[in-house]
């Protein structure tokens, strides 16, 4: 979308009884504050460096806590695997498929919960809504250090991913609350690289916390889940005041910051409906585009929750102790946060996203190969760092793409949880990726993750050349109008702002 500035006709002007401004310049109605329903836009005023400060000002006052709270929810949905090594299945009589029973029934809930959850979000607000959500998952959490038996396991796992389900497309539509559509994917990708830290403190964390076993009479696992859940309450009596709903009402920007913040939307997503409404809805549930990203997303999603609940395992089985695996299962983890924020970084600077994340199909796809293709250790470990530095990357970088191409709030925070939604779909296929029968060379679990991958890779090759046609059949038409996208005026684009990206001025993120 092109930086030219919006312009406001002087018809509009008159009506509104508005102060009337340069190009370049936003008015407010008399009297009022610059919320979004008060601003007539003529683009945004800052320059390159003010805006630059401005967008670091809202990376530290935005990005950080965010990463926090994913950081916390990834910890808490996958430590079960670190609990494995601490004797979780002994002290509860598991035994067969009992272990991933416990880990794939956490997510149909999960799944259940991320529509409902960022309308919730649409409709209240986001400090109130994650504040609830993050209480919610922190006293499951703490209540499943208590459980007795599997029965309990199973329903501390069904609630847990009941309450985690709205975070993360919560947060996803969040962020496209504040940055304009190249500018998401850098902050998706920090944001989500707290998964990767996650699995990283993890292993960590439950190689020290075991050592508290007996303390209390619970075992060491009990406490890596207590611990770890009463943290997440801590920090979610923070979350209403740290969190700022949007941009008309945060705190941290002065009056003239936020009114640059608007205008910088305004222009970038070419005046679509913000506005909720069940048409909305029913646009994004008949978008086949959406339903094309849910395909790449689930065949993303399966190998990313297989590595984070199973990586201990995988290297146990390359014949080390329960207690040297935790420690090896961190520096993958690290590569793959490396590996997440410099994809995002990349994919935002080149304003593309279907290359990089075809690349980063490829590496794991390789990755998956050499843990598949030998059994010597030091080959199969080095495979877990692809691995791992390929799927990760995918993730946030999926979702931003995804976002970029959904015009309008309602459609998009609908497409946004429809996309993740589905892929975490896939966490269900991957409690059954590893089993214990398949162990120590784990055939059927590499092979599957190969394929799901390849399935990823060809849905982004035929997404990405689908939207290079598309947009230079859009560019095509409108040349042959005598337009250019500098041509349309604020009312032209108001005449389809309900369209959404079939408006004739939208263009796709490739």
């Amino acid at each position: 979308m092109s930086s030219e500035k919006l312009q406001v006709s002087e018809k509009t002007a008159a009506i509104d009884n508005e102060s009337t401004t340069e190009k370049g310049q936003v008015s407010l109605k008399h009297g009022a504050s610059s919320s979004s329903s008060d601003i007539e836009l003529a683009g945004p005023t800052f320059d390159q460096a003010r805006t630059g400060r401005l967008l670091r000002k809202m990376d530290w006052n935005i990005v950080p806590f965010l990463s926090l709270l994913y950081l916390l929810s990834f910890l808490d949905r996958t430590n079960i695997g670190n609990a494995r090594l601490a004797n979780l299945e002994r002290d509860l009589g598991m035994s067969g498929l009992d272990y991933n029973i416990a880990l794939a029934v956490f997510f149909p809930f999960y799944v259940a919960a991320e529509i409902p959850s960022n309308i919730m979000m649409k409709r209240t607000s986001p400090s109130l809504w994650l504040c609830i959500i993050m209480i919610g998952w922190g006293l499951c959490m703490t209540l499943m250090g208590i459980v007795k038996d599997f029965t309990g396991l199973l329903i501390a796992r069904m609630a847990l991913g009941l309450c985690e389900g709205g975070l993360f497309p919560g947060v996803t539509w969040y962020i496209t609350l504040w940055y304009r559509r190249h500018e998401c994917g850098l902050r998706m990708a920090i944001f989500f690289s707290a998964a990767t830290l996650a699995g990283a403190f993890g292993g960590l964390l439950a190689r020290g916390i075991a050592e508290m076993d007996g303390v209390g009479g619970r075992p060491g696992w009990a406490w890596i889940f207590i611990l770890e859940g009463l943290f997440t309450i801590l920090v979610a009596f923070f979350a209403k005041w740290l969190i700022n709903d949007n941009p008309e009402t945060a705190k941290f920007l002065s009056e003239e910051e936020r009114t640059e913040v608007i205008a910088r939307l305004k222009l970038d997503r070419s005046a679509l409906a913000d506005e909720y409404h069940i048409k909305y809805l029913k646009q994004a549930l008949l978008d086949w585009k959406i339903w094309v990203h849910m395909l790449i997303t689930i065949g993303i999603y399966t190998p990313l929750y297989s590595i984070s609940l199973f990586l201990p395992t995988i290297v146990r089985n390359m014949g080390y102790t329960n207690e040297t695996a935790q420690l090896m299962s961190v520096p993958p983890y690290v590569m793959g946060c490396i590996a997440t924020i410099s994809g995002g970084w990349a994919a935002d600077r080149a304003k593309k996203r279907g290359v990089y994340m075809m690349f980063f199909c490829l590496v794991s796809i390789v990755g998956f190969v050499m843990l598949i293709s030998t059994d010597t250790p030091a080959v199969q470990y080095i495979g877990t760092f692809l691995a791992v530095s390929g799927i990760y990357p995918n993730v946030p970088m999926g979702v931003a793409w995804n976002g970029n191409n959904i015009g309008g709030a309602t459609k998009r925070a609908v497409g946004i949880a429809m996309h993740v939604g589905f892929g975490n779909l896939g966490g269900v296929i991957s409690g059954f990726a590893y089993r214990t029968a398949d162990s120590p060379r784990f055939y059927s679990g590499h092979g599957l993750l190969i394929a799901t991958v390849s399935m990823s890779f060809c849905l982004c090759l035929f997404m990405h050349l689908y939207l290079v046609r598309e947009n230079r059949r859009r560019d095509a038409e409108m040349t042959s109008k005598g337009l250019t996208l500098e041509d349309y005026t604020h009312e032209m684009k108001a005449a389809e702002r309900e369209q959404g990206d079939y408006a004739t001025f939208f263009r796709y993120t490739e």
